[in-house]
């Protein structure tokens, strides 16, 4: 879906989905996890954990349905190191499957001073370029890679990612402290930035999907989940 737009019944059934596929994957979990905002949270998404042939291939199904039901147009697909690296890749392959073929480029972390030599590699920046990751947390990976972009003359135009934690994002003080801000790192890039934002999940889905297993043992953790989102939610 569109973050920020209503969700037909097929986006909402497709992020139910993708909720099961990411538990049973291993890759969506439940415990006790501390984030890189300091917050102890309820649940853990992994993306490195769609660690095989099959998992890769079904995951970038999902994100290729969430594009197309997006309507987002783009000229190519970037992926930030280190994770959208093989998701943008494994994205591009599916769009390529399903008739849409688009250029594919990534960034270093260090620059090759060798052979091609800089940071960037594969297709040449240009256009519309959608960026691939998994999720967005403080929003500083997205903002590296706005400026990659724009540095090679291209135009940032949008971002997909996985999961949409739909949290409150955190902001670095002048003193070193860190403070939450009462936006997301979604929010910041549709609404300050004004790029798309296409997401397979939001938190929300994943609130619903617990909802709906009762009183089993999955549905067990809707309690924490919920007074997470009621904590830290947006």
């Amino acid at each position: 879906m569109v973050t920020g737009q209503a969700s037909s019944a097929d986006t909402q059934a497709l992020a139910q989905e993708f909720v099961q596929f990411a538990i049973e994957s291993g890759v969506l979990r439940f415990g006790e996890f501390k984030t890189k905002a300091g917050r102890m949270s309820p649940y853990f998404f992994n993306a490195g954990l769609f660690d095989d042939g099959a998992k890769l291939s079904r995951l970038a199904q999902f994100y290729a349905k969430a594009l197309l039901a997006s309507g987002i147009e783009f000229d190519m697909i970037f992926g930030p190191a280190y994770k959208g690296i093989p998701l943008g890749a494994a994205v591009a392959i599916e769009l390529a499957r399903l008739g849409k073929n688009v250029p594919f480029a990534y960034n270093r972390k260090e620059a090759k001073d060798h052979g091609e030599g800089g940071s960037l590699v594969g297709a040449p920046l240009k256009g519309r370029v959608l960026i691939v990751d998994d999720v967005m947390s403080a929003g500083t990976a997205a903002r590296e890679s706005i400026a990659l972009i724009k540095a090679a003359g291209a135009t940032p135009h949008a971002m997909a990612i996985a999961l949409d934690r739909q949290e409150m994002a955190t902001e670095k003080q002048a003193d070193g402290s860190v403070q939450d801000v009462p936006h997301s790192a979604v929010q910041y890039v549709r609404n300050t930035l004004g790029m798309g934002v296409c997401c397979i999940a939001q938190l929300s889905d994943l609130l619903a999907y617990l909802s709906a297993q009762g009183g089993n043992e999955m549905g067990q953790h809707l309690p924490k989940v919920q007074a997470y989102r009621d904590r830290y939610g947006v």
